[in-house]
């Protein structure tokens, strides 16, 4: 992805973060906790979402560390009280999955229009190719990324639901929560490439191609 390309990554992540985060909120209001509706957070709205360090700052940070390489943003986390939701133990475990399946319905949807505008004589030029092969890599990249494990990773709201409710799946439930973010930044430095193969399996996937048309 040249310089031209990794603008229009930053450009299109951050809408596609928001709507992860609006997909928490909906799943847990339709299981019983409008925490997010009341705190006027079950909407679209940028304003709503955007967090200075995960939205602005650490994309800037990131773009210039990586030499113009590697680019990566977040909405603002979308608040949910779990002891409100129907199904104590699953509940938190379908809000965390909303996320990340929210934006894989989102790179099917226009990784079908990579593979067959083509096919109708209309037009298309590359670049506009390109540029939704973009969309369908950000979003395929957010929910292969939250949904490991580690918390505060969508990922681990799923493990804590598998973990047996005995004194061994809450000690590592605790351990997991106290030390996950020194996970997720060992994770995220040294092992990033563990989902990469993933996450082009599914771009794959949903366009056809073996790599961004931009």
């Amino acid at each position: 992805m040249d310089f031209l390309g990794l603008i229009f990554f930053f450009i299109i992540i951050v809408p596609s973060a928001i709507i992860h985060e609006y997909a928490h909120g909906w799943m847990a209001d339709y299981l019983g906790d409008p925490t997010a509706r009341l705190e006027w957070r079950l909407t679209l709205n940028p304003i709503a979402h955007i967090d200075m360090w995960g939205t602005i700052l650490m994309p800037v940070l990131l773009f210039v560390v990586s030499g113009g390489s590697f680019l990566f943003a977040y909405a603002k986390p979308v608040p949910f009280n779990p002891y409100n939701l129907k199904n104590a133990k699953w509940g938190p475990a379908l809000v965390g999955a909303a996320g990340p399946i929210s934006n894989l319905l989102v790179a099917a949807v226009f990784g079908a229009m990579v593979q067959f505008l083509p096919m109708f004589d209309l037009g298309i030029s590359e670049s506009f190719l390109g540029i939704l092969s973009i969309i369908v890599y950000a979003n395929v990249l957010l929910a292969v990324f939250n949904m490991v494990p580690i918390p505060p990773l969508d990922g681990s709201k799923i493990l804590f639901a598998l973990l047996p409710e005995t004194q061994g799946g809450y000690q590592v439930r605790a351990f997991l929560e106290r030390y996950g973010l020194f996970f997720l930044l060992f994770f995220i430095f040294f092992a990033f490439q563990l989902i990469s193969p993933i996450i082009w399996w599914l771009f794959r996937m949903f366009t056809g191609q073996s790599f961004l048309l931009f």
